[in-house]
């Protein structure tokens, strides 16, 4: 393998949106920095089977409803 062209691969927190914890390897960020999701496995409807809602983060679905009453959205 070539030398000095892969990223550094370290140990980082994954913080869930249920406030579960855990450490990871990733190349993301700095070694012991913490990933915070707005989406997770917990979370997604996709996962859930459609029983837990996503939580408006910064009020993007309330704005997109505002904007877009009148037109049946």
């Amino acid at each position: 393998m070539k030398k000095d062209i892969h990223p550094d691969y370290h140990m980082i927190e994954v913080k869930m949106t249920d406030g579960t914890v855990y450490q990871t390897r990733s190349s993301w960020g700095a070694e012991g920095e913490t990933m915070t999701l707005d989406i997770d496995p917990t979370s997604h409807p996709a996962w859930t089977g459609g029983s837990s809602r996503l939580m408006d983060t910064g009020g993007r679905v309330s704005r997109f409803k505002n904007k877009y009453a009148g037109l049946g959205f």
